[in-house]
């Protein structure tokens, strides 16, 4: 019989979980069908996948002890939120058990749990006690909260006041000051200005380091590098490599360059099937590289909404977006049903590196992400030597003044 554990940690055994695509509801008719399968499916095999499941975690498994920071990676889709999500029981999973022993500080959704007519003050000692602190811990950190989120003076304001800025430095700061016992992060290393943004990278790798188990997320590679001791990397819900930092960020880009990710992604009215980039090997940095997204419309199936494309292009080593654009910004819409292409031509103005193309469909009106698209992979070579962000590309000359 194995022994229970005990100390405080993170326990990942064989879990799986589904979804299913396209699911909304907008209406009690709508509801209390799907509510009916929900039940009628419970009771049958619940690893069963009926025409629209789809698995975004599959037999993941995985301890995170004291002294040990976890750095999940993997593309858009991979299932790395969701497994933070079943991690700290915001959803459960579908197949196999998580356990989390301590107390948790999650670093996931900033602010999402403030109390909008309460102030800054009292939501401080509203998240700690649900953090279950008592008072008396609360109030000796209570300075050193409101002075590293920089809300000093709008402290005793209401919180739907605050900027999303200042709620969500405040968030930070205090999942970060009201000593848990694990820490878990999702994204949230681009809060604020850069200087928040340092500050707050130091305050986590203080965290990490203290010995308390991590679990982070992040598409900043390097940041991942920094915080983590091992590392883990997910591609569409499997596990494909647990290792060193250096080991599965090396697997995840070096192993992806100028590949794609061929999953169809759905939406009701529009299927989105390959990206594919014309032309071999890295492009130069300046140089033009053309993408070509394939589908199929049935605008039937899409109604009264207005469907489009949206392209942009992700620096690997820092995560940072760094172009966005979309059809319908370039007087492109879709209007026929069938089959369809769409290219992209871009000019690479990029330092030399790894850059992630990645695709969506969106709602043109609202521009909200409908779904993620395929995604690929392109190294940036070096062309003209310069430093900074851009690549302009000069045209320099040096003759006497006449």
């Amino acid at each position: 019989m194995t022994a229970p554990r005990t100390g405080p940690g993170i326990s990942v055994e064989g879990v799986w979980k589904k979804f299913r695509r396209g699911e909304r509801h907008d209406s009690l008719r709508d509801l209390l069908p799907s509510l009916a399968r929900r039940f009628a499916r419970g009771r049958g095999d619940p690893a069963a996948l009926e025409a629209r499941d789809f698995w975004a975690l599959r037999d993941v498994s995985f301890e995170i002890r004291p002294g040990q920071a976890l750095g999940i990676i993997g593309h858009n889709g991979a299932g790395k939120s969701t497994l933070l999500k079943l991690i700290t029981r915001i959803m459960r999973p579908t197949l196999g058990r998580c356990e989390v022993r301590g107390r948790v500080g999650a670093l996931i959704e900033l602010a999402a749990g403030f109390h909008p007519d309460l102030t800054g003050r009292e939501n401080v000692f509203l998240q700690g006690a649900i953090m279950g602190m008592p008072a008396v811990a609360i109030r000796s950190r209570f300075d050193q909260i409101v002075e590293f989120a920089g809300v000093a003076d709008f402290i005793d304001t209401p919180v739907k006041r605050y900027s999303s800025g200042m709620n969500a430095r405040l968030g930070f700061a205090i999942a970060a000051h009201l000593e848990p016992e694990v820490l878990i992060i999702d994204e949230v290393l681009s809060v604020g200005d850069m200087a928040f943004q340092e500050r707050a990278f130091g305050r986590m790798r203080e965290i990490a380091q203290s010995g308390i188990p991590v679990a982070v997320v992040s598409h900043q590679l390097d940041r991942i590098s920094a915080l983590s001791t091992h590392a883990m990397l997910l591609r569409r819900g499997e596990v494909v490599a647990i290792g060193t930092p250096g080991e599965c960020i090396t697997q995840y880009v070096s192993g992806e360059l100028g590949q794609t990710d061929a999953a169809t992604t759905v939406v009701p009215g529009l299927a989105v099937t390959t990206l594919a980039a014309e032309g071999n090997g890295p492009v130069r940095s300046g140089e033009r590289r053309a993408l070509t997204l394939r589908g199929r419309y049935d605008p039937e199936q899409a109604g009264s909404r207005r469907l489009a494309f949206m392209v942009r292009v992700r620096r690997m080593d820092t995560g940072q977006v760094i172009f966005t654009t979309t059809t319908h910004r370039h007087g492109l819409h879709l209007t026929r049903p069938g089959s369809f292409v769409v290219r992209f031509d871009l000019q690479f103005n990029v330092p030399e590196g790894v850059m992630s193309v990645e695709t969506g469909i969106i709602d043109a009106d609202t521009e909200r992400l409908m779904g993620e698209g395929p995604w690929a992979h392109l190294e940036v070579s070096p062309g003209q030597p310069f430093k900074g962000m851009v690549q302009l590309n000069p045209e320099l000359s040096l003759g006497p003044d006449l």
